[in-house]
């Protein structure tokens, strides 16, 4: 097997922990001796054992000697106090000889100096093994770690000729089972799930995870003068899943009884009349440690996402059917950009398919005037 086989087997195992590792990236190791896997592990959730520790103790437990043994990480070995101790220690005191590491890690309190210290310790390191794709399971967590800000995906569905909704409103079901299921697990990929008070009022949802054995994202309802009904999905059940309700209104009465029913009540800064987005991103991220976003919308929202710049991924999912309606929905409302020179450009684009559905994949990239 090649360097790049190893870091795969790790990459596999990183994964295993997509939706609770939060907010701390996902992460795999591989020891291996003379060509044979000794032992693995991964980060399985927020404050358990790193990736490198829980391959260790693997070891350890099956009396397994690491000495003179590679490793093979994802992310590079952290080298400070947190909720575990530092990644460092455990290589250097289990005799590896060589590291092999795909991504190095932006967080400024590691950013270079766990690879010196191993280095200074004998090992030696070999950095950027499948870099790429090291580095595309923990988007989310580079950017939150840099910026505090969370990662905001933009999802929606339509069909062929543009439309997410039937001109009478309806909207179940424009794609496949194979496409909803992976929404199930973009749900569970990302800490919150966010929508307008329009998607609410015509659709009255859940916004849970539905995968076996899944964890429910945190759920955001943007409502900026408090309509939401009492008697909503949402409302009824935020006593079981964990319920913000993000607003510019001053209704002590209406906000106390939402706090009765278990929402978290967040009155945000105000423009154009409705929630600011930028600072609800900043109190998610700050206050709440909200690292990911999944923006189920509403053409409205989505609008407003971009105009105020926090998106930063857009999934399409593109059913083969076509609705027509000149009253129908398309993915974006507001008022859009006066020229073809000021779009909002997606790149990175990737194409996937789920059954008869296809799902593009791209980043916002944005330019002067868009926000």
């Amino acid at each position: 097997m090649t360097h790049e086989d190893y870091m795969r087997k790790a990459l596999e195992l990183a994964v295993k922990g997509m939706g609770f590792t939060s907010p701390n990236p996902m992460v795999g190791a591989v020891i291996v001796r003379d060509g044979a896997v000794i032992g693995q592990g991964w980060h399985k959730k927020y404050g358990s054992l790193h990736a490198e520790r829980d391959a260790f103790a693997f070891c350890d437990e099956n009396g397994i000697d690491c000495t003179g043994a590679d490793m093979y990480v994802t992310l590079e070995p952290c080298c400070h106090h947190g909720k575990q101790p530092p990644c460092t220690e455990a290589v250097i005191s289990h005799g590896i000889k060589r590291v092999f590491i795909g991504s190095a890690d932006p967080n400024p309190l590691v950013a270079g100096k766990g690879v010196q210290q191993l280095r200074d310790a004998g090992i030696e390191v070999t950095e950027n093994i499948l870099r790429g794709e090291c580095d595309a399971i923990n988007e989310i967590f580079f950017r939150y770690i840099t910026t505090k800000r969370p990662f905001v995906t933009m999802k929606y569905a339509m069909t062929m000729d543009g439309k997410i909704a039937c001109r009478t409103g309806e909207s179940k079901w424009i794609t496949g089972e194979a496409a909803r299921e992976n929404v199930q697990r973009e749900r569970l990929r990302h800490s919150a799930i966010m929508a307008g008070i329009g998607t609410v009022l015509a659709d009255d949802p859940l916004l849970t995870c539905r995968l076996e054995g899944g964890r429910d994202p945190v759920r955001i309802i943007c409502d900026s003068s408090l309509r939401i009904p009492m008697e909503s999905n949402i409302v009824r059940t935020a006593g079981k899943v964990s319920t913000v309700i993000a607003t510019v209104s001053a209704d002590a009465e209406r906000i106390s009884a939402l706090e009765k029913s278990g929402c978290k009540v967040i009155v945000t800064a105000e423009k154009d009349g409705r929630v600011d987005l930028c600072d609800l991103m900043r109190i998610l991220g700050e206050d709440m440690k909200i690292d990911s976003i999944l923006l189920e919308g509403g053409a409205f929202l989505n609008w407003s996402a971009l105009r105020a710049g926090i998106v930063n991924k857009v999934q399409a999912y593109i059913a083969p059917k076509i609705f027509g309606g000149e009253a129908a929905k398309s993915p974006v409302d507001g008022p859009g950009v006066p020229s073809p020179s000021d779009a909002f450009m997606l790149e990175d684009n990737n194409i996937v398919r789920f059954g008869n559905d296809i799902m593009i994949e791209s980043r916002v990239r944005y330019v002067h005037g868009n926000s």
